[in-house]
């Protein structure tokens, strides 16, 4: 019979790419969500029964624990940007991450992979770089083979990054960003499911690695890139800290103010961590270690951001049309 995985956040941004490759693979996959009737179109990535969304909440002992009897491999990429609220930074990103390590070792669970971030450190400056990790130190502490999974910032079609700020050209002029010189190295969704398909399917070596796409460039030339990609002028306004952080402030008290039902835009911990580069750090293990060539974002953006272009799909066409002669 076929081995079995069984993907935390499987339905998510990083976690269906995931899906599909352990599926290609061969592997029967069990996607474990909170709401498993949204998480349906996973069972398109694979034959008819072969990946499964099943009911798991990782704040629930039992929920968990269920959704993994029987598997051979685990792989969590729950994550959240939510500070308060039953599922916060502590409640998903540590208390979670280390339930899932315990039970896969009380399980008996040949690997697992945890997909965590640039910058986690458990003495960290934010709480989201904290709760990053003692969820880290946690896993090890339960499951030292674990393959930990440090991606920078994640793009691709479903991205909340270029995506965000392609539909904010739709709305204004100016473009306003915090941290405009703080650089980053973009990693290709599909290029950590691939290094996540090699800790789950034991072709890793256990330890941290650290993924970053093949170019390094501040917030700001990622803006320009961007705007190139989508065809539009827009000024690029960098917000100073001190301002950002005093907006922030006010955006935090009003979600807290109305209980969640009013999403903050941006919030302090962000605006902190915009203060730090979000690149891979000297000497870490990365994708050569795992043999794999990370794609630049040149390759990859026009394939989804076309839809931001003043006329779309037939962007090309009318440019092209341009050109004739009558």
């Amino acid at each position: 019979m076929s081995k079995l995985v069984t993907i935390y956040g499987g339905s998510g941004f990083v976690g269906r790419y995931i899906a599909q490759r352990m599926a290609r693979a061969g592997w029967r996959v069990r996607v474990a969500v909170r709401r498993p009737n949204e998480a349906l179109f996973v069972r398109t990535y694979g034959v008819v029964g072969q990946v499964e969304p099943v009911l798991a909440n990782i704040r629930n002992e039992a929920s968990v624990a269920q959704a993994m009897q029987g598997a051979d491999a685990v792989v969590n990429c729950v994550g959240t940007f939510d500070k308060g609220g039953k599922n916060n930074f502590g409640a998903v990103q540590h208390e979670g991450a280390e339930r899932i390590a315990r039970l896969a070792a009380a399980e008996g669970v040949e690997t697992l992979v945890h997909i965590s971030a640039i910058g986690a450190d458990k003495d960290g400056d934010t709480l989201y770089a904290q709760s990053k990790g003692k969820g880290e130190e946690a896993i090890l502490r339960h499951f030292p083979n674990a393959v930990i999974l440090r991606p920078s910032v994640v793009f691709g079609a479903e991205d909340q990054f270029f995506n965000r700020f392609a539909g904010m050209t739709r709305l204004s002029p100016v473009l306003s960003v915090v941290g405009a010189e703080t650089k980053f190295q973009p990693v290709f969704v599909d290029d950590v499911a691939a290094a996540a398909a090699h800790g789950a399917t034991g072709k890793a070596v256990p330890g941290i690695y650290e993924l970053g796409g093949p170019e390094v460039k501040t917030f700001r030339e990622l803006m320009r890139m961007m705007l190139e990609v989508i065809q539009r002028r827009r000024l690029i306004l960098n917000l100073p800290f001190g301002l950002a952080r005093m907006m922030a402030w006010f955006f935090d008290l009003g979600q807290s103010l109305s209980g969640g039902l009013f999403k903050a835009p941006l919030t302090v911990d962000q605006v902190k961590s915009l203060r730090h580069d979000n690149v891979v750090s000297a000497g870490a293990k990365g994708f050569a270690d795992l043999g794999i060539e990370p794609r630049a974002m040149a390759s990859i953006l026009p394939e989804y951001l076309w839809r931001f272009r003043t006329s779309g799909q037939y962007a090309a066409i009318k440019a092209s049309a341009k050109n004739l002669k009558a």
